[in-house]
């Protein structure tokens, strides 16, 4: 049963859950009337209590809070209410890509979300802490369930709760954390990662975005993650030439042969949205409207 509040928050529903934790839509009441909704994060019940994953919660909304960039979901605030730890998170007023993206999205819109994703990536890897020295981030779950794209065409990366930081503990155990359809091969084999693994990760995504179906999907996961591995290619014949060659070398198998960087993704995504009809969020909000009616 869905507790009444959390701390100041007054809870409205519930609008997910994971393998861990669960999301709320709840508001934030202030003086003279003041109202915010926000999305407040806890474990699920079964698993309120257990110190590890509080740890990890925490060190969620610590990484989280430290960056603030259009294209990432903001982290408000962390509290804990009757043993109840919680974080607080900027409402998305929309949907998952996961949700959203039903077959494949016109190829401008696809580009468009991709250029975006590829923006916040950037500004992630790039992020420093409070001495100035890189945090080496790396997001590690790109999907398009960790995608959210609100009403008014705002695309947001979010959940980074696997994400990892060099200058902090490593609070995954070095076992293998996200989606294994999405996964790099450097991932799977459980070797140290770096934003290059998110470029794989965002191709992946955008290849089902554009195609709406998965690049190394088999029948199995051990066949999925063979498929990765060996770097199977691909069929990208319905896509324009400049896209078809920036998403494979986005998945290539040796992160050196990736882009330098995820701004270098965004530059290509931006040079090859550049050969296709024009489209900005106001297209893509319709879009979002015309999925969620």
């Amino acid at each position: 049963m869905t507790r009444p509040s959390l701390g100041p928050y007054q809870i409205v529903r519930r609008l997910g859950h994971g393998g861990m934790a669960e999301v709320f839509l709840a508001i934030a009441h202030g003086a003279a009337g003041f109202a915010r909704q926000v999305a407040i994060k806890t474990l699920l019940p079964a698993l309120q209590g257990d110190p590890a994953l509080e740890r990890a919660l925490v060190h969620e909304a610590r990484l989280a809070g430290a960056l603030a960039h259009r294209n990432l979901v903001s982290v408000l605030g962390l509290g804990v209410d009757d043993s109840v730890t919680y974080v607080v998170m900027e409402y998305v007023d929309g949907a998952d890509l996961a949700r959203l993206a039903r077959g494949a999205m016109p190829l401008p819109l696809a580009l468009l979300v991709a250029e975006e994703l590829a923006l916040g990536l950037d500004h992630l890897h790039r992020a420093v802490d409070d001495r100035g020295l890189p945090l080496g981030l790396v997001h590690r779950d790109v999907s398009p369930s960790n995608v959210l794209v609100s009403r008014a065409g705002e695309i947001k990366l979010g959940d980074f709760g696997i994400a990892k930081a060099t200058a902090l503990a490593d609070l995954t155990g070095g076992t293998r954390k996200g989606k294994y359809a999405y996964m790099s091969p450097e991932q799977l084999v459980g070797e140290p990662l770096t934003g290059a693994s998110d470029q794989f990760a965002l191709a992946v995504t955008l290849v089902e975005l554009a195609t709406g179906s998965r690049p190394f999907a088999a029948d199995t996961p051990l066949a999925t993650m063979d498929n990765v591995r060996r770097g199977q290619r691909p069929d990208l014949a319905t896509l324009p030439a400049a896209v078809a060659a920036l998403i494979l070398r986005a998945l290539a198998v040796d992160p050196q042969a990736r882009f330098a960087s995820s701004e270098a993704l965004r530059g290509a995504i931006a040079a090859a949205r550049r050969e296709l009809p024009p489209v900005a969020l106001p297209e893509l909000a319709a879009w979002v409207a015309a999925a969620l009616a």
